[in-house]
């Protein structure tokens, strides 16, 4: 029998959203700084000639260039302020991360509490800075390089970092200002709007191009049924579970003995997410994009590199595919799950899994299990990373499209909408709890007795 919990969310509907005031305000706060961030793309950066940049990202739409503007909401191919996108800070938070895991008075600072989080966060943020700085000076420079600057020099370099590192702190507040006052995680709501912002424009090119004969009709049909059949295909694997069973004694709460009970401890098939291919995706982009934005002025060692890593190639699938496999791994045992910790909360807890004795035995069994379910969730990764990858590159479609992009659109709608659900849940409780005060001070009123004089 359904619990009283599951039946709340069954009845909850998207009619509830009309009383929740709250929510709605968060969804509109939401919405207004997203279309902050659109609008911020669509500014240039000074002293970039449009005519021969619009030029330049139409030849290289179907490359490098095509994962960039995805990336960036279209930012990059006109080159706006926001034209690094929030790549910089998520890479920071990732090293910061991973250094929080392997460095010991990093991951002292991380179990300070709150305290401790705001010291990552600032470590975070200097992190962001620095690697913005150095992406925004190689991009400038390489754009002087390919001859897309009406007025290249030391001013325009200048100019240039300042405004791109400003735009990237900015998108970095703004994402802050979204996870705390909105609805949803900002940092990745701002990349999902990012990518879902290009789809109307690359559909377009798509069938225009299947209107041209460019592409057969069966190639489109393919195409399109592959997508829907990746989408739901992530959206399983997303919710997959593997459940270890964990059992607790019976204990004296009070003057009251407790019954043993059992419990779940839920581990995902991929409890990395997408941090694995977004990591890969950022090593594979920052040598190639200074050789893409360079022309035809680069040395033979970037030419090597673009002609075997640029995307599609064999070496540039075999790097990505082990470098999603590598931090699949290595992110879930340093940040997502660590079987020690995990192992000892459940000993502080009194909880053992049947079968295998607390502490490092049961460690060991949760590193066992996890090995093995991250086996086929790397292997799920990689295969919905390298898919679109391969179709592009074997049927000449002219745009392009990334499993890493269809991955971070279900896993941030999911996310959202489990938050929305979450939220007018605990409007239905509020609801209930308001009721059943004012039904106890009406009893109350009933109940008394005369009152002595």
């Amino acid at each position: 029998m359904a619990s009283a919990v599951e039946q709340m969310a069954a009845n909850t509907s998207w009619s509830a959203l009309a009383s929740a005031t709250d929510l709605r305000k968060r969804i509109f706060y939401t919405l207004m700084l997203l279309c902050i961030f659109r609008l911020g793309t669509f500014i240039p950066v000074p002293g970039i000639d449009g005519l021969a940049l619009r030029e330049f990202m139409e030849g290289a739409q179907a490359g490098i260039g095509g994962i960039l503007t995805m990336f960036t909401g279209g930012a990059l191919g006109r080159m706006g302020i926001f034209a690094l996108g929030i790549m910089p800070y998520i890479s920071a938070s990732i090293i910061i991360q991973l250094l929080a895991s392997m460095v010991p008075a990093l991951e002292q600072i991380k179990k300070e509490g709150e305290q401790g989080r705001k010291k990552i966060n600032q470590y975070t943020r200097y992190g962001t800075v620095v690697l913005a700085t150095f992406q925004a000076y190689g991009l400038a420079v390489s754009l002087e390089a390919g001859d897309l600057v009406t007025n290249p020099g030391l001013y325009f370099q200048a100019s240039t970092v300042i405004t791109l590192v400003g735009g990237t702190m900015f998108l970095m507040w703004l994402g802050e200002q979204i996870t705390a006052r909105g609805i949803g995680n900002g940092i990745s709501l701002i990349i999902f709007v990012g990518i879902i912002a290009e789809v109307p424009a690359a559909l377009a090119q798509f069938f225009a191009s299947g209107r041209s004969g460019a592409i057969s009709p069966a190639v489109i049909i393919g195409v399109i049924v592959m997508v829907i059949a990746v989408i739901t295909f992530v959206v399983f694997m997303e919710r997959a579970l593997r459940k270890i069973t964990i059992q607790y004694p019976r204990r004296q709460v009070g003057m009251k003995m407790t019954e043993a009970q059992n419990s779940h401890l839920p581990v995902k098939v991929n409890p990395a997410g997408v941090i694995p291919a977004i990591f890969a995706s950022s090593l594979l982009l920052l040598p190639v994009t200074i050789s893409t934005f360079s022309g035809q002025d680069t040395g033979p060692i970037m030419s090597t590199v673009l002609a075997y890593f640029g995307p599609g190639q064999p070496l540039y699938l075999l790097f990505f595919a082990a470098m999603i496999i590598f931090f699949a791994y290595f992110y879930t045992f340093n940040v997502s799950f660590k079987p020690d910790d995990v192992a000892d909360n459940l000993k502080n807890q009194n909880g053992f899994v049947p079968g295998i004795r607390p502490g490092k035995r049961t460690a060991e069994y949760l590193e066992y299990v996890v090995n093995r379910v991250l086996v086929l969730g790397s292997a799920y990764l990689t295969f919905v990373c390298l898919l679109p990858e391969i179709v592009r590159s074997q049927f000449a479609i002219p745009f392009y499209f990334g499993g890493t992009s269809v991955l971070i659109v279900v896993s941030v709608t999911m996310d959202t909408i489990q938050q929305v659900q979450s939220h007018l849940l605990a409007h239905q409780y509020e609801g209930l709890i308001q009721k059943s005060q004012l039904r106890g001070k009406g009893k109350g009123r009933k109940n008394r007795g005369p009152q002595r004089r």
